[in-house]
């Protein structure tokens, strides 16, 4: 077991919602259709000239306030974003803690792993707090929506902004990570990609490049395999986690995922209908909703399950403390 404890959470959505109906106008798609083949009814997409790291360091705060800690207290920060942030150096995270007020007092750094990224940095950070480096903030920022235009229908009409973070110190007795399992699959053909624009000298957007039945096939064989990795490294039975969070791409994979591991939707918790596709700021917003809208009760476990561009994968079991 890792002992960790998680202090706090949030999350935002940074611009008013958007429907389907809308973005379906512009194209010329059906929107009944599509919010039938996507589950996705609205998302919502910031103004122009928002930065990622105002939004990053608004959804930190409200989470170091739900921890009840002055942002002073935090050793370390994870910057996650699928789309770049603000710059490409130094790392956003330097203008989220700028943002914070912090000036030498931890230190802030930027995480890409497509949308397996806020994942990625629980682990690192449960890690870091396990050997004495923390408080540690996490927050995922995805401004998807800069990334996407109408004559790419596909990401267009799924795709949406958000940010979501969480505050991990120092676990109790019997609270922590209890089983982790990580992995990716580099050498299969590029699925989702935004390619750099220093590399290409042009301006750049999001591109699915995989048939939507062939990436949900190999996303859910990996996530399926992470889950049950993780359960099993922590000695657990799927029937036994009383939550499940995954990765939401869209509704219909969401139900897919959910079926192939045989959870209920009783014990996950619905977000890409209101929000979209949001990247990485997936699972910390369903999260973030778990803990604020359901009975989560101590020895109360929680199944969080990624996967994205990569094929990135992985799942975390955590169990909840007093």
């Amino acid at each position: 077991m890792i002992p960790v404890r998680i202090l706090g959470t949030a999350s935002v959505l940074p611009g008013p919602a958007v429907s389907t109906a809308e973005l379906c106008a512009r194209v010329g798609r059906d929107a009944s259709e599509v919010e039938r083949k996507t589950g996705i009814h609205t998302r919502h997409f910031a103004p122009p000239g928002t930065k990622a790291a105002e939004v990053a360091a608004q959804a930190l705060r409200d989470a170091l306030r739900a921890a009840a800690l002055e942002p002073t207290a935090l050793r370390r920060i994870l910057c996650v974003s699928s789309m770049g942030g603000d710059v490409t150096t130094p790392a956003t995270a330097n203008r989220v803690a700028a943002a914070l007020g912090l000036s030498g007092s931890c230190d802030a750094m930027d995480l890409s792993n497509a949308c397996m990224g806020f994942l990625s940095a629980f682990d690192l950070a449960a890690r870091s707090v396990a050997t004495g480096l923390g408080p540690v903030g996490i927050v995922s920022v995805e401004l998807l929506s800069r990334t996407t235009t109408p004559e790419s229908p596909r990401p267009y009409l799924v795709l949406g902004d958000a940010a979501a973070a969480a505050v991990l110190g120092t676990g109790r007795a019997g609270e922590g990570v209890l089983g982790v399992a990580l992995g990716n699959n580099g050498t299969l053909p590029p699925d989702v990609v935004l390619e750099n624009p220093i590399a290409t000298g042009k301006l750049e957007r999001m591109h699915f490049l995989t048939p939507s039945q062939a990436m949900t096939r190999v996303a859910l064989d990996a996530l399926v395999g992470a889950a049950h990795a993780a359960l099993d490294a922590a000695g657990v039975a799927m029937r036994d986690v009383e939550w499940v969070l995954t990765h939401q791409p869209n509704g219909r994979m969401l139900e897919a995922i959910l079926d192939a591991l045989g959870v209920a939707p009783e014990r996950s918790v619905r977000v890409v209908d209101t929000v979209g596709s949001v990247g990485s700021a997936s699972l910390g917003t369903s999260l973030d909703r778990l803990l604020r809208t359901r009975p989560v009760k101590p020895g109360h476990r929680i199944l969080l399950v990624g996967v994205g561009a990569g094929v990135a994968h992985g799942a975390v079991l955590y169990r909840v403390g007093e």
